[in-house]
């Protein structure tokens, strides 16, 4: 970044709203947490999707922030969708065989009421695990553990790099 990128950076933060504000020092924080090793990936970091140690069940802890909103002020259906992926896509990877990965092959998810409160949760479960690729579903619970949307997920089993 040079000199003339600094300034306008700063410029427009000096010009920001409180909205977006909230949504730079999120980002900003994001990154620095994966640099100090809290997360594994961005899309954790910026989320700051926080998984439990389930081995069975997962769940994944997500806070509700101007960030993840669409254009009608409510959190978009692929941040929902994202939420559900990484629940399943962790708590695949937590349980393949040494020396492997698990990616998500396909996602079908429903959406059945608006995200709602300052925190949702992701749960995944695995529904079959074969030698090749594992079946899993996940939802996504508000505070009143309302359901929001259901998904399952297909993962292949790959060679780690």
């Amino acid at each position: 970044m040079n000199h003339t990128d600094n300034k306008s950076v700063t410029s427009f933060y000096e010009h920001a709203s409180e909205e977006e504000r909230q949504i730079i020092e999120q980002v900003v924080k994001g990154l620095a947490d994966k640099r100090e090793g809290r997360f594994t990936s961005n899309v954790s970091a910026l989320f700051n999707l926080e998984a439990d140690n389930g081995e069975e069940l997962l769940t994944l802890h997500m806070p509700v922030t101007p960030m993840l909103y669409n254009s009608l002020g409510i959190v978009h259906g692929g941040v929902t969708a994202t939420a559900i992926d990484t629940a399943m896509g962790t708590l695949a990877n937590r349980t393949v065989p040494e020396g492997f990965g698990a990616v998500t092959s396909q996602l079908t998810i429903h959406y059945t009421a608006p995200v709602s409160g300052t925190e949702v949760t992701a749960h995944a479960r695995i529904i079959h695990r074969g030698s090749k690729t594992m079946v899993l579903e996940g939802w996504l619970t508000g505070s009143d553990q309302k359901r929001m949307a259901h998904a399952t997920a297909s993962f292949f089993l790959i060679p780690k790099k």
